[in-house]
């Protein structure tokens, strides 16, 4: 079984609205909405569980029937942090799903997940136990020596930007979260899975990426994604 964990659980107060980013309304659909569907309409995801913020559990289960988002079978409470709710959807799977199920996780805000990425990320983790979205860099990256200079700078061959979709087996992965918790190891900060699981001695594999999977965290992100939405409507450019 391959489970959508999908985090939705910020209140979204870097792009400064009156409502969290994820609820947003783009062309009358919600950005969270935009985000289930790629999940709902993949043939491989069989079930999807929701980190939602608290107080808007009952408006997501509104917004799946009226969307017809019917895979949509748990949601759970967020954490302070993202690691945290990852952490509370993970553990909300156990006796739900077997240890070589394979979970996908992803944020909420990223509303534009290609269908091709996720059969990537979900093939990579078949064949290797983990899976995460990777893509090059293409811009070069240099080491500040203090606030304004430099001598050394990173190859960008040796570099890969990591998003999400992440996938990783339930078994390793529930325990992973428990031995990083228990020895506070990779939770703090901006800490996400595939930081915590390299912290606690794991091998990545790189799956496939895409450039339009954006993050929407500021107003100009949503633009973009409106951009995005206006370009595949316009199905006569070539």
């Amino acid at each position: 079984m391959n489970i959508a964990l999908v985090i939705a659980g910020g209140s979204g107060q870097r792009l400064g609205q009156d409502i969290p980013k994820q609820f947003i309304n783009v062309y009358d659909k919600p950005v969270l909405i935009y985000t289930l569907e790629s999940f709902q309409n993949h043939p491989q995801i069989d079930a999807i569980e929701l980190v939602c913020i608290n107080g808007w559990h009952d408006v997501v289960r509104a917004y799946a029937g009226q969307f017809n988002i019917d895979k949509l079978k748990w949601i759970v409470s967020g954490g302070n942090t993202a690691q945290e709710s990852i952490r509370n959807g993970v553990y909300n799977l156990k006796g739900k799903c077997r240890d070589e199920d394979i979970i996908v996780i992803h944020d909420g805000i990223r509303p534009l997940v290609d269908g091709s990425v996720l059969s990537d990320v979900i093939i990579k983790c078949r064949q290797y136990g983990n899976a995460v979205t990777a893509l090059p860099y293409n811009e070069q990256i240099f080491v500040a020596d203090d606030d304004k200079s430099t001598t050394s700078y990173i190859p960008r061959e040796s570099l890969r930007r990591v998003a999400t979709p992440q996938a990783y087996q339930y078994g390793r992965l529930n325990r992973a979260y428990h031995e990083a918790y228990e020895r506070k190891i990779g939770i703090y900060g901006s800490a996400y899975t595939n930081t915590m699981m390299v912290e606690l001695g794991e091998r990545l594999y790189f799956a496939a990426g895409s450039d339009k999977n954006i993050k929407i965290t500021t107003k100009d992100d949503l633009e973009l994604f409106k951009a995005y939405l206006k370009m595949e409507k316009d199905k006569w450019l070539k």
